[in-house]
């Protein structure tokens, strides 16, 4: 992997695939506590003809994991992925992610939308609108830190079975400071966007398939694809008709 600098110092770990591709580029943003890798079973399909832009969130992976969890923030985050967007040359860019990822990507187009050519909401939610609920999803972020800080990432989730983190603690600074909410600014912003939009989610994933519906009613145009026999990670679990559904939607653009 290649490794980006930012003006924090912190440095974040990046591939490009067909850097040379001629379509518009796709950059993909992983799951809390997952890493780049769980793109792996769709990088090969969906970088044919274009670039491909696969990283580790800070805190995760290969990347950097501050100790100041001052160096963590949504905000941050997104200034992550416009400057990965920025060294690879990207004017534009579909701009995806799954879980954690995929509200990410819904905050960079609130913060960036003119560089944002396509969005593809994988196994994810917008945030909440009702406070009560907000706090809940804040207890469960809160539970997992707790649960790092007691026995590791092992057994969060499926996706992250196989990831390898050069230190845990960026992950508890992550639950604590990006994957809690504070607001409904991402959930409000869902009517103004004006790209395509793909919205993939696995039949199984309970937990978001009534947010992906949201999604998908809320953005204007926007298409669901429900995939079988799929969970919370339903790129791995159904590689081929993700790739399918996704290299349909960006043949589109």
């Amino acid at each position: 992997m290649d490794m980006l600098e930012r003006d924090d110092g912190v440095r974040i770990a990046y591939t490009v695939h067909n850097p040379g591709g001629a379509g518009t580029p796709l950059i993909l943003s992983h799951g809390f506590s997952a890493t780049s890798a769980m793109w792996d079973p769709n990088v090969a399909a969906l970088s044919a003809g274009r670039p491909v832009i696969v990283w580790d969130l800070r805190g995760h992976g290969q990347s950097d994991a501050p100790d100041d969890p001052g160096a963590y923030s949504e905000e941050i985050s997104t200034g992550d992925i416009d400057a990965l967007l920025t060294q690879a040359g990207a004017d534009r860019a579909v701009v995806g992610g799954m879980s954690l990822g995929g509200y990410l990507t819904l905050a960079y187009h609130l913060r960036h939308p003119e560089r944002v050519a396509g969005l593809l909401l994988v196994d994810t939610g917008p945030g909440f609108r009702n406070p009560e609920a907000r706090s809940g999803w804040n207890r469960m972020a809160e539970g997992f830190a707790r649960s790092i800080e007691a026995n590791g990432p092992a057994g969060l989730s499926p996706e992250v079975a196989q990831a390898r983190h050069r230190d845990p603690r960026g992950l508890v600074h992550t639950a604590r400071r990006v994957l809690v909410q504070h607001d409904d600014r991402v959930m409000a912003s869902l009517p103004t966007v004006a790209v395509p939009t793909l919205v993939v989610v696995g039949a199984d994933d309970h937990d978001f398939l009534a947010g992906s519906g949201y999604m998908a009613d809320r953005i204007p145009g926007a298409r669901q694809v429900v995939l079988p026999d799929a969970g919370h990670a339903a790129n791995m679990d159904q590689p081929a008709l993700f790739d399918a559904a996704v290299g349909e939607f960006l043949a589109r653009l």
